[in-house]
């Protein structure tokens, strides 16, 4: 394994790109409505898919919906709810559901459990629940249990811990499952991956595209198993700038045939 203090190259090649969004393309904000991706970086990510003819998703924990909201103008392959709900790049939808009986109990014991813990917001998001204790971090512990004994009562859940949030899944579903499904198909089948994330929801992209061979990079501190680290949001940012330039560069030089061995450094 590469040190993972190490900042990541600037690549070369046929390249499939993965972003988290929360904590790697957008700065965490006190309420998940606050929060934006910059335009620039927004258009950044529009010439990188175009680059690489359209191989660019963003895997997130939020919904689709919310994630077409903060990619607008753009219209990006997307996985939301941690993959438990995909469009690929015909715009084609996959999505795994739990029984209407399950979603409506759950939401009924979870509303009335948080009602304890002042400060704590249920996020439903119809397949899946995001138990935020972000303003109520003294009851992390409780809301945990709390979590897992949902998954005890409801085999067919699992449990996702996130930075100040607890989330309640369909068995089966991950970021590192969606990141697999989307390279078994164009334009994405036959490229290196790439991915970026910040929290223990990206881990299971990290492995994914580990095994892969690909590249992987954890945004800020942590334990991880990405290859590479970014500190922070504004260097993911930065090294993206890089990035693009460094591709426009690498298709301007073949463009006029020329060897291009020799622009191919790190950053």
């Amino acid at each position: 394994m590469a040190d993972v203090s190490s900042v990541p190259p600037l690549l070369s090649g046929n390249l499939a790109f993965f972003f988290d969004l929360d904590g790697t393309l957008a700065e965490i904000k006190p309420h998940p409505d606050q929060v934006t991706i910059p335009a620039a970086v927004r258009t950044l990510l529009q010439k990188i898919s175009i680059m690489s003819d359209g191989a660019l998703a963003l895997i997130s924990g939020r919904s689709m919906a919310e994630l077409d909201k903060l990619a607008t103008p753009f219209h990006f392959p997307l996985a939301g709810v941690h993959g438990a709900e995909r469009r690929d790049i015909n715009d084609k939808t996959h999505v795994v559901t739990l029984p209407e009986p399950v979603v409506s109990a759950l939401q009924q014991q979870l509303t009335e459990a948080l009602l304890q813990f002042p400060g704590a917001d249920l996020e439903a998001k119809g397949m899946a629940f995001a138990l935020h204790y972000r303003h109520a971090p003294e009851a992390a512990d409780a809301i945990l249990q709390l979590a897992q004994s949902m998954t005890l009562r409801y085999p067919e859940l699992a449990l996702q811990p996130g930075k100040c949030v607890v989330e309640l899944k369909p068995l089966g579903i991950d970021k590192g499952a969606a990141i697999r499904a989307f390279m078994q198909e164009a334009p994405f089948a036959g490229r290196t991956p790439v991915f970026i994330g910040d929290d223990l929801t990206d881990e299971a992209g990290f492995k994914q595209v580990n095994a892969l061979g690909g590249l992987t990079i954890k945004v800020g501190s942590g334990e991880t198993i990405a290859h590479y680290r970014l500190a922070n949001v504004r260097m993911v940012y930065h090294w993206l700038g890089k990035l693009t330039h460094h591709i426009e560069q690498q298709k301007s030089a073949i463009s006029r045939g020329e060897d291009y061995e020799s622009l191919s450094g790190s950053l």
